[in-house]
């Protein structure tokens, strides 16, 4: 290298001159945590390896080179020393150890010397836009199979990956995603965007543009120089429909298509008869031939999981988009921290696949544990799987107790300063400190890791500053027993979504008084889950007249033995009287009594009620000072509940 950087336990005229290249004429950044973690690097390692190893983008770690003088080793693939690793480590504010063995990892292979010379694969596209534009019925017309129909209320719950055949392909195959269009799963959504080649945006022309339709047009803003794009205007057999009045639409939100001479293809489709489709199909193919997608055949396998599932015999599977090379049952893969021996692979169909080779989808069984959706899939050895699964589980580890180190700080500093004030202020202090937001704790199991993320993140939502959502624990697969203890300590409730609930763990769950909400639909649980939220809200309370009635005279009547009672003779002026409502006794405008009536009586009957424009008898419990003029109301207090 040219530019020479030395580590700082070197001599000092050495150190000084390698930390001048990351100090010339730059003031200190500021870091961003506040107690330096360690990372273990190898002796050598390339500049994309140190960059995951950093967890920071590459072009940042790239940038921070460049800045420090090395440009021409900035490239994805160069290898750094440990001296120049270090030093770059140290700039990211992190103490480096070398150490080979707990730095192991296994990474993606380096890109090909010359991909013109690899064979074709097919492109990866994926279907997106807004929820019941008509995504699923897209593409069960385009593979000949019903997808919408299995999918609770119609509204795709799941990212699924396809494999189509297409002839205008020079692949022979197409591979499709397809997408949620809820607003809850703008995480998978971002998700499949990662790692796609084309993004086909659907937008119904009866319909027009939607806020999940905008979300999806910023996704390909951010993507634009990655992904190609294609605009099907679907549901255009419908009377309503405004083909012209969507492209405009469109193109008020920053989508340049061709017709208006931008450089965005769209093509007018129908899902329900198929009208279109071919040249959706043409479109496609011709972006993909100009692409020119290409990736090894062979080698170690490199992918991303697409959502993830506990299967009834199977135990933990995986959606598997293979990006390069070849898998095949008996492989070593590792994906987060999770690892496994492929066991079985079948297709989108449930057919068994013996290979999949890149652009392909498969699922995966053989998992020790649940992988997460979107987890890179790698390959190794046995030997090499164990280690890298082992420094990834003490590199989390690490991490969470840095996380909750820092958040028991920044708890116990809130805690400090609300000591401080609670001190400096008067008694009506502690009715505020009282006062916290309440909270609805809830255990959430799903029937597939993406599921979990969405619903999540849909229900994390819900509440205000006086009573919110707490999720306490999330889980993949049916509901066990477990979860109702875990719902039993934390005094909340289990949610259910798309997963079975066995005969036992309900009557568990009856016996300690836990509630368990269950629906394939997440609107219902977003529904259910606001209207508990809702009943945590403090009420408020309003007072209704219902009756009034004007002391006339009053009387001495005689009752058991020798006592007498006194008893108003009245008219009602205003509404009913009623004796099962409160009174109360209005005097100069002063509240003098309130109660309840004793008695209510009209021509010596006692009666539940008086109305309007009658005369009637009152006496009232435990008060007899009522005098001529005097105004008794009957009043109800209605509860009126809060409001999110």
């Amino acid at each position: 290298m040219n530019n020479v950087l030395t580590r700082a336990s070197d001599t000092p005229s050495r150190g000084s001159t390698s930390r001048q290249k990351f100090q010339r004429g730059q003031t200190p950044r500021t870091r961003t945590r506040k107690s330096p973690s360690q990372i273990y690097i190898p002796t050598t390692v390339s500049v994309g390896q140190l960059a995951r190893l950093l967890n920071v983008r590459q072009t940042l770690l790239q940038r921070k080179m460049i800045d420090a003088g090395m440009a021409a080793e900035a490239s994805y693939d160069h290898v750094l020393t440990s001296d120049y690793a270090a030093l770059l480590v140290e700039e990211f504010g992190h103490n480096p150890i070398i150490n080979d063995e707990a730095a192991f990892d296994i990474y993606p292979p380096v890109p090909h010397l010359d991909p013109t010379s690899l064979p074709t694969r097919p492109p990866i596209i994926t279907i997106m836009g807004h929820v019941d534009h008509g995504k699923t019925t897209l593409l069960d017309t385009l593979r000949s199979a019903s997808v919408a129909d299995n999918e609770a209320g119609g509204i795709t719950q799941h990212i699924g990956a396809f494999s189509v055949p297409v002839k205008e392909s020079s692949s022979g195959i197409i591979t499709f995603l397809d997408t949620p269009g809820h607003a809850a799963f703008s995480a998978m959504r971002s998700r499949g965007a990662s790692v796609t080649d084309i993004v086909v945006l659907v937008v119904a022309a009866d319909d027009g543009v939607m806020p999940q339709t905008k979300e999806v047009i910023e996704l390909i803003k951010g993507e634009q120089d990655k992904v190609g794009v294609v605009v099907a205007i679907n549901k255009v057999d419908k009377p309503e429909a405004d083909v012209e009045k969507v492209q405009h639409a469109l193109l008020a939100e920053g989508v340049q298509l061709e017709v208006f001479g931008g450089d965005i293809p769209s093509v007018e489709v129908s899902g329900l008869t198929g009208h279109g489709l071919n040249d959706l199909i043409d479109t496609l193919s011709l972006i993909a031939e100009v692409q020119d997608l290409r990736a090894e055949q062979d080698g170690p396998v490199y992918g991303h999981v697409i959502e993830s599932r506990m299967h009834k015999g199977l135990g933990p599977t995986a959606t598997v988009l293979v990006l390069r090379g070849c898998l095949t049952p008996g492989a070593h893969i590792l994906a987060g921290t999770s690892s496994g021996k492929v066991r079985l692979m079948s297709d989108s169909s449930g057919a068994p696949v013996k290979a999949a080779y890149p652009g392909m989808a498969v699922t995966v069984s053989g998992w020790r544990s649940l992988p997460g959706a979107g987890d890179e899939v790698v390959q190794g050895s046995e030997g090499d799987v164990k280690k890298a699964l082992a420094n990834r589980v003490r590199k989390k580890e690490v991490e969470t107790v840095l996380i909750d180190a820092e958040a028991i700080n920044i708890a116990r500093a809130a805690e400090r300063e609300r000591v401080r004030k609670e001190e400096d202020k008067s008694q009506d202090m502690r009715n505020v400190l009282d006062g916290g937001p309440k909270e609805l704790r809830l255990v959430i199991k799903g029937d597939v890791s993406g599921s979990v993320e969405a619903v999540v993140g849909a229900l994390e939502g819900i509440g205000n500053k006086k009573a919110r959502v707490k999720v306490v624990s999330t889980g993949v697969g049916d509901v066990m027993e477990s979860d109702v203890m875990m719902a039993k300590a934390a005094e909340g409730i289990i949610v259910a979504f798309s997963v079975n609930i066995p005969r036992s763990v309900e009557t568990t769950a009856a016996q300690n008084h836990i509630p368990v909400y269950s629906s394939k639909i997440i609107y219902r649980i977003m529904d259910e889950v606001r209207d508990r939220v809702t009943a945590l809200l403090p009420c408020t309370y309003e007072t209704k007249v219902t009756g009034e009635a004007t002391v006339l005279q009053l009387f001495d009547i005689h009752i058991k033995g020798k006592t007498t009672k006194k008893i108003a003779g009245c008219r009602v002026s205003n509404g009913i009287i009623e004796k099962s409502k409160g009174a109360r006794v209005v005097r100069d405008g002063q509240v003098i009594y309130e109660g309840f009536l004793d008695a209510l009586k009209q021509h010596k009957k006692d009666m539940p009620e008086v109305k309007k424009g009658t005369e009637c008898g009152i006496s009232l419990q435990d008060y007899e000072d009522l005098r001529d003029g005097d105004l008794i109301q009957m009043y109800q207090t209605i509860e009126i509940p809060g409001v999110l």
